[in-house]
């Protein structure tokens, strides 16, 4: 289980460019995409959790923006007489990280004028939430990602004889069967294992959550009452609900389809030594990581290759400044309507 990343990498910029068959009337068009944008920012802010747990700050006529770290300063006693210069060893020492935007990301969908018109049901309504699902769910995957390689990485700040702490590995379990990750014993073993390495680290309490496998959520909410985890706010109707589990050794956790888990996106079956497939689950159901290191087109922030993650990620724990996000266009949709300078982003 990866805790507490120590390097900011994530930068996003997102539009969704919907290419929607014109109106016959500028005051048809108007409503259409404000109801189009509605209903995509409904799907994308419902998806997309990874953007309100991480440091983001908005990127206004530039490319690239700076986080600062600071390490550990030390105390010293007054020599009386002796001027208050700074402490002798220069302590605190810091380090910067430049988070540079990323290329536009975008997705889009083509509206036939017939098929709308002959349709009984809300094309519009699908298409637009689609969209936005599809950004939430790129837009997760690169934090998470960024997040996950934090917890493997030293300190970024490195200067002599300073001794700072880098990320975290917490084993799931004693052994090294992939089904330790599905077991709720195990798991609120490493929470507690993860809280205390934290508290070690001098890490702020505030702000500390945790994302898992809805899996391995439902398995901690099945197992309230007999690990210790007893919420008293969500019994019964609530319990039956997945809203059982709200936190743990303070530590807030959330469920997701994108975070790195045993080499794939979200949900990875391991036959006998791991979660058994419960069939056939779908084609879109625990997809191959792929390559997002900054070689790759349209990234301009590293992101990792698909073999750095391994098939040992099961989990991530982290503090909201384990990452940082820089947006320069916030989700928004733009409709073509004859204007060929939304097809291709340019004039």
């Amino acid at each position: 289980m990866a805790q507490q990343s120590s390097d900011l990498t994530t930068s996003l910029t997102q539009v969704g460019a919907a290419n929607l068959a014109s109106s016959t009337t500028a005051e048809k068009r108007a409503l259409y995409l404000k109801l189009f944008s509605g209903e995509m920012f409904k799907g994308f802010q419902h998806n997309a959790i990874a953007r309100d747990l991480v440091m983001k700050r908005t990127l206004k006529n530039g490319k690239s923006l700076q986080f600062i770290y600071t390490g550990r300063t030390t105390a010293e006693y007054h020599t009386p007489g002796n001027a208050i210069l700074g402490n002798s060893d220069g302590a605190p020492p810091v380090a910067e990280k430049t988070v540079t935007v990323d290329d536009l990301l975008i997705s889009s969908a083509f509206v036939y004028d017939l098929d709308e018109t002959l349709s009984h049901y809300d094309l519009r309504s699908e298409i637009s939430r689609k969209i936005g699902y599809a950004l939430a769910e790129k837009y997760d995957r690169l934090i998470f990602r960024a997040i996950a390689r934090g917890a493997r990485a030293a300190s970024p700040v490195s200067a002599t004889n300073f001794v700072e702490p880098g990320g975290t590995q917490i084993r799931v379990g004693s052994s090294t069967n992939e089904s330790d990750a599905f077991s709720s014993t195990a798991l609120v073993a490493a929470f507690y294992d993860a809280a205390a390495a934290m508290d070690e680290k001098g890490i702020s309490s505030d702000g500390r959550c945790a994302v898992l496998n809805p899996r391995q959520f439902y398995e901690l909410i099945q197992a309230v009452g007999s690990n210790g985890l007893v919420n008293r706010d969500a019994q019964g109707s609530a319990l039956q609900g997945g809203n059982g589990i709200i936190e743990i050794a303070g530590i807030h956790i959330y469920k997701s389809m994108n975070i790195p888990f045993l080499g794939k996106y979200g949900t990875k079956f391991a036959g006998t030594t791991g979660q058994t497939s419960p069939g056939n689950t779908g084609d879109f159901i625990g997809p191959d990581l792929e390559d997002a290191s900054a070689a790759t087109t349209g990234i301009n922030n590293d992101y990792g290759t698909a073999s750095e993650f391994g098939a040992v990620s099961a989990g991530l724990i982290f503090q909201k400044e384990a990452a940082a996000c820089v947006e320069a266009i916030g989700p928004q949709v733009q409709v073509t309507s004859g204007d060929v300078s939304v097809i291709y982003q340019g004039k």
